[in-house]
């Protein structure tokens, strides 16, 4: 996934959260509803200025806006879970505690 569908993805997702349309967020950041249409299905970038606005208006954090690790695909995911724990598999203490970890995580 490239970087401004990243970053539309994590845009909509706290629109949502927010309780905003797309028109209403739209006139909060002087922008068109068809622009922020764009952004959030990644065919427009933000301009430095309307993420600004966007982080003002939508109450969150450089950090919050930048953090995208959860939105791999599930074959990322998996992928990367299965590289994390073979790279551990010569440290039996950190292998165990992985195991018992996850066993939790999946019995709830």
């Amino acid at each position: 996934m490239d970087i401004k569908s990243l970053f539309g993805k994590k845009i909509k997702q706290y629109r949502i959260l927010r309780g905003y349309t797309q028109e209403q967020l739209a006139e909060m950041l002087n922008i068109s509803q068809r622009t922020l249409s764009g952004i959030e299905c990644g065919n427009n970038f933000l301009t430095a200025q309307t993420m600004e606005k966007i982080l003002e208006v939508l109450e969150i954090s450089p950090d919050e806006l930048f953090y995208m690790e959860y939105l791999k695909s599930k074959k990322e995911i998996v992928a990367e879970l299965i590289d994390d724990i073979k790279s551990q598999a010569e440290n039996e203490e950190k292998l165990r505690t992985l195991y018992k970890v996850v066993k939790a995580i999946i019995r709830d």
